[in-house]
């Protein structure tokens, strides 16, 4: 057997006396189904326990998933080769906690709204892969490395070392914070996932069929910097990016200790884009891409051709490619772009 304990939120349009209602259906749906299990809810606040047959729970949890009467679905644990139900007599015992005023009920109701929070909390600092493993109710450290095509994709601020050196350290948070807000919102935006931020750098990625929204992703970062620049708002008036776009075969999957795990993606072309958003620096465009990219898109770029480059780690010079857009053309090479900020951040002590 299989059991699933999760969390969710009542949704804004859903009144509170519909849960009752809900419960007297999942009873005798349940009853059916040969599930059982415990319906807890304080405030807004929905604490379930669902099990039996493997097949039964997971058919149910598809149906919870998509249930538009809560929101905020979290899966807190998922068992399985379950032997004995906790809740044996129960197809769906509810308990509204509110309605309860034993002196017992009130640290449940602290422990509950806590673990909600804290889970909520944690979703900050974990990757969305992870959190839908999560939410489809499995355990993301049973889950075995494969492999999979992806489109990765790696930036970094230009320059970040002086920002760093010149400025008191609530400012550079702040600039490190709006740079990698601008890359997550148009990365999610066009249906990529951020694996992880590396001080300054974002590194990320899309599905291999995505290329065309990945480039959309990359241009509506370097379009939004570009923006924020016009504003000469020291010191983001000098926040450039440099961006790289690898496709290809990669390991997906958990690496790390017993200490800490991370769910990440390994390989070739994992260290490529890595090595793209380093070349940036020397060429006159801030978006280099492969050509294993360039070769996935389905609509019309005009790309610029940028030769044949040896990249560390690879024995054969990798093609490269950029394209031809007002935002992607780089302004100053990295001496000047040094300069150009040194001059910035001075301008603005003296005012």
């Amino acid at each position: 057997m299989k059991r699933i304990v999760y969390i969710s939120k009542l949704s804004p349009n859903t009144a509170i006396e519909e849960i009752q209602k809900i419960a007297e259906i999942s009873s005798k749906n349940n009853k059916t189904s040969n599930i059982t299990g415990v319906l807890l809810y304080v405030g807004d606040l929905f604490f379930q326990v669902i099990e039996g047959e493997i097949d039964n729970v997971e058919s149910l949890y598809r149906k919870i998933l998509i249930d538009p009467r809560h929101t905020d679905i979290l899966c807190l644990k998922t068992e399985y080769g379950v032997t004995e139900r906790l809740y044996p007599n129960w197809s769906m015992k509810t308990i509204n906690l509110d309605e309860l005023t034993d002196i017992i009920i009130q640290p449940i109701k602290s422990l509950l709204q806590t673990v909600t929070q804290s889970h909520r909390i944690l979703e900050k600092y974990t990757q969305p892969t992870v959190i839908n493993i999560l939410v489809q109710g499995q355990n993301p450290l049973l889950v075995a490395p494969h492999m999979i095509e992806k489109i990765v994709f790696f930036s970094d601020i230009r320059s970040f070392s002086i920002f760093s050196e010149k400025l008191p350290i609530n400012q550079v948070v702040s600039l490190v914070n709006q740079y990698l807000d601008i890359c997550s919102i148009h990365i999610s935006a066009f249906g990529g996932e951020v694996l992880k931020f590396i001080g300054d750098s974002v590194m990320a990625s899309f599905p291999a069929t995505a290329a065309d929204s990945a480039i959309e992703a990359c241009l509506a970062i370097l379009q939004e910097l570009q923006q924020l620049r016009a504003q000469r708002i020291s010191p983001f008036d000098v926040l450039y990016t440099g961006i790289g776009l690898s496709c290809g075969e990669v390991i997906e999957g958990n690496v790390g200790s017993h200490i800490k795990m991370d769910y990440t993606l390994l390989g070739d072309e994992v260290n490529v884009a890595a090595r793209l958003e380093g070349l940036t620096r020397h060429l006159p465009y801030a978006l280099v891409l492969t050509k294993a990219v360039k070769m996935r898109t389905q609509k019309t770029w005009h790309f610029v051709d940028l030769g044949v480059h040896s990249i560390k780690g690879k024995q054969k010079e990798v093609s490269i490619f950029s394209i031809e857009q007002p935002c992607v053309s780089k302004i100053a090479d990295a001496a000047q772009l040094t300069c150009l900020i040194q001059e910035s951040l001075e301008n603005a002590n003296l005012t």
